[in-house]
């Protein structure tokens, strides 16, 4: 690509000749303020906050989707820009429900920072009748108020483009325009996955998960409950974010020790689980191949994937993997393994997961989940919901010490870890799988060639003389064009990874909402990820099989994929209506 040479407020900049004039002011260090962009995703020019003055030109285009050229002069700062950027504001803000206060994204709302940036007067243009709600809290995993919505269409573009199933559009016209599902039925009637993903890109806090951390509260002040925690692996990479810290940073001591301070009877890890996945996981894959199962065999792990594909790819159920995602294992164990060695009645346990993903508040009400007779889990909360807990209890999370998981379920692998990441099953998987295979071990466990935040991923390896082939994918448009190859004869692989969140578990639906520049121009994906792979490559135990906790799990569970294992630890899957 051949680069071109312009001037951004007097820079001189030499960039790609595909650039547009946003990207090309971020390189010269200029900040150019967006409501509706999102990179890859959403270039309308909608919201006109990012109109420039452009040397010659008629009009003022929108940056975002205005083309660079050679010897283009682009001016981002006058006084006629400042002041259309604060009416556009002021009438933005007409329309729009200010409850700022009291709004979950108070601080962190793109609106609220520009207003203040650019001194927009809230009521310049007020109505004379206040806003009033206007909600749909049918959905499991979230809440719409549409009187917050400024109608930037990046929760559209993000459900359609990333995520396939395009439930959601704006309806009507003019004013009347509004953001819904089609008919304006509630969104718990179309074929939404629950994924979340509109949530993390909203601008606002017209979309919010639903809040249930006050079951969880309820819980620890019950004196005849025993209530546990346990963090899936990414958390602990994205908490930090909710209080200030550099993106990626590792902060699983702080959270251990919040966890303990919010006063949870027990303090465990989910990643344990994440290695009990991979032994179950790891047999069940071996046993297909060998006895000619279902193939290619699809992780289970994701509960915004496998709604997908019970309500979109239904042919492709026996595919999936029988094994419970890690969430639903570590609530499992607990309620039977845990609750016997503890001799504490399984009704009397509250587990609660925090988890990056929207999705698991669905996948706990799933009735299929139930080893013990009751729920395996019982709260599943999102980073940004534990974050709201440590602050509203008062922990000054910064300062807090390291600490370490309870025993029972505190000891994982660095292969437990980087789960969080896409490709980070199917790397855990093969590690355990080829050393099973070829009673070899690995000098060095990467697995390098299924790491990355591509789209879909291929690799092929010799396990004693039997070639695996193994695809990774993240995103559902980009599981739908897998399973749209595969259907076609296109592709053929043996084990496939699904994550329902582009580039996995770190870009989760619950993780902390960053702002649309930093969105835009930082690959959060890869950011968050360094910090389990670097976890991972600082650890002596980088394998599943190798956990002296698993090992002593299987002790009570029997052997891997046995009668006993199968019944806590499996599950089955169920074709669903889409409408």
């Amino acid at each position: 690509m051949d680069n071109i040479k312009m001037k951004v407020n007097g820079i001189e900049v030499e960039v790609p000749a595909n650039y547009t004039v946003l990207q090309a002011a971020e390189k010269a260090g200029v900040r150019i303020p967006t409501l509706c962009y999102l990179k890859d995703v959403n270039a309308i020019g909608a919201c006109r906050m990012c109109v420039v003055e452009v040397k010659g030109a008629r009009s003022n285009p929108a940056a975002c989707i205005q083309a660079v050229a050679e010897g283009m002069e682009v001016q981002t700062n006058t006084p006629k820009l400042r002041e259309s950027r604060k009416m556009t504001l002021e009438l933005i803000l007409s329309n729009h429900r200010m409850e700022c206060l009291g709004c979950t994204r108070s601080t962190n709302c793109e609106l609220q920072a520009l207003a203040q940036e650019y001194g927009a007067e809230p009521q310049k243009f007020a109505p004379k009748e206040p806003m009033k709600p206007d909600i749909d809290d049918s959905a499991i995993h979230l809440i719409r108020d549409n009187s917050k919505c400024i109608l930037c269409r990046r929760c559209i573009a993000v459900c359609k483009a990333n995520q396939h199933v395009a439930v959601i559009g704006a309806n009507e016209r003019g004013f009347k325009t509004h953001i819904s599902s089609p008919f304006d039925m509630p969104l718990s009637k179309t074929s939404c996955v629950n994924c979340g993903q509109c949530i993390a890109v909203c601008p606002t806090g017209a979309l919010q998960e639903r809040d249930d951390t006050e079951k969880v509260w309820k819980a620890l002040e019950d004196p005849t409950k025993h209530v546990v925690v346990g963090p899936a692996p990414s958390v602990r990479a994205q908490l930090g974010e909710c209080f200030g810290m550099k993106i990626g940073t590792n902060v699983e001591g702080k959270m251990i020790a919040a966890l303990r301070r919010l006063g949870f009877d027990k303090v465990f890890d989910v990643d344990t689980a994440a290695d009990l996945t991979i032994i179950e996981e790891g047999t069940e894959l071996l046993e297909r191949i060998k006895n000619g199962g279902k193939l290619p065999m699809i992780t289970s792990c994701s509960p915004g994937w496998i709604k997908f594909c019970e309500l979109y790819y239904p042919e492709f159920i026996p595919n999936l993997s029988s094994c419970k995602s890690p969430q639903q294992m570590y609530g499992a164990m607990i309620k039977t393994y845990y609750a016997e060695k503890m001799g504490i009645d399984p009704k009397d346990i509250v587990v609660v997961s925090i988890m990056p993903c929207t999705a698991k508040k669905f996948e706990v009400k799933r009735p299929e989940m139930n080893a013990a007779g009751v729920p395996d889990v019982d709260v599943s909360l999102t980073t940004r919901e534990l974050a709201s807990m440590i602050k509203r209890a008062g922990i000054v999370f910064e300062e807090l010490p390291d600490e370490l998981c309870d025993p029972a379920f505190g000891v994982a692998s660095g292969a437990g870890h980087i789960f969080g990441a896409t490709g980070g099953v199917m790397e855990a998987a093969l590690r355990t799988v080829y050393e099973i295979v070829t009673g070899k071990t690995l000098d060095k466990p990467e697995f390098t060639a299924v790491r990355g935040v591509e789209g879909i991923k291929e690799a092929e390896y010799d396990l004693n003389g039997t070639v695996v082939r193994v695809a990774v994918t993240s995103g559902l448009e980009n599981a739908s064009k897998l399973l749209d190859m595969i259907k076609r004869g296109e592709k053929e692989y043996h084990f496939i990874e699904v994550m329902a969140c582009p580039g996995g578990c770190v870009n989760g639906g619950g993780q902390p909402i960053q702002p649309g520049y930093v969105r835009n121009f930082t690959d959060l994906r890869a950011e968050r990820a360094k910090a389990l792979y670097s976890e991972d490559e600082s650890m002596v135990l980088r394998k599943s099989h190798e956990n002296p906790v698993i090992k002593e799990l299987y002790e009570y569970l029997g052997e891997a994929g046995g009668e006993k294992a199968h019944h806590i630890l499996h599950t089955h899957y169920t074709e669903r209506s889409i409408y």
